[in-house]
């Protein structure tokens, strides 16, 4: 963690409402996707946020599952080192993070470097890489290994082709939303500002 002092006040209360946001079995399925992805070698942390985020906290899990993702040796990320200083730390997780984004993740779903170097933000980690499983799993080109129902399958894209008849048919169609021009009458109705007459 960075030398920051405890939060007190609204940050701190944001802080909690943030933290409640974490997952711990969501944390388990990810622990799972990543083993399953990269090999049983790289280890597995105790349960827990904490561990989590020490788990991934150098970047070299995370570039070694989005290599996984790619044919072997044509990853995004070339050089997958461990290091101990806290800049090249967050080098390899801005590395992960470029490369997802490349792979198809929208930059509005991808966590900021800081959420998981300084632990603030570890539910924002687990969407990312939540998106990152569904996006694997939709694409459908081998590189996915584990469950496919851990992650909720990415919508795809259902074109439809109408004909030039058809076309032209909807536009003599009077959709709901506007209302209906039949049966419709002003039949009964009395001008503006006039009482209504009960009899």
């Amino acid at each position: 963690m960075a030398n920051r002092g405890p939060a007190y006040g609204l940050s701190r209360e944001v802080q909690q409402k943030i933290d409640r946001q974490y997952d711990p079995d969501l944390e388990q399925i990810l622990i799972q996707w990543i083993k399953a992805q990269c090999g049983p070698d790289i280890g597995e942390p105790e349960p827990g946020k904490e561990n989590f985020q020490k788990w991934l906290k150098d970047g070299t899990v995370l570039c070694l599952l989005i290599n996984s993702l790619y044919p072997k040796g044509k990853g995004p990320v070339a050089k997958i080192q461990a290091f101990t200083m806290a800049f090249k730390q967050m080098e390899m997780i801005s590395q992960f993070l470029r490369a997802a984004e490349s792979y198809g993740i929208l930059a509005s779903d991808i966590f900021q470097t800081v959420d998981l170097w300084e632990g603030k933000n570890m539910a924002c980690v687990q969407r990312t890489l939540m998106n990152l499983g569904g996006l694997a799993v939709s694409k459908e080109d081998g590189f996915f290994a584990g469950d496919p129902n851990w992650f909720p399958k990415k919508s795809q894209e259902n074109r439809r082709a109408f004909s030039d008849d058809k076309l032209r048919e909807g536009q003599n169609v009077i959709g709901l939303q506007m209302g209906t021009n039949r049966g419709a009458s002003q039949a009964g109705m009395t001008g503006y500002g006039m009482p209504r007459q009960i009899l």
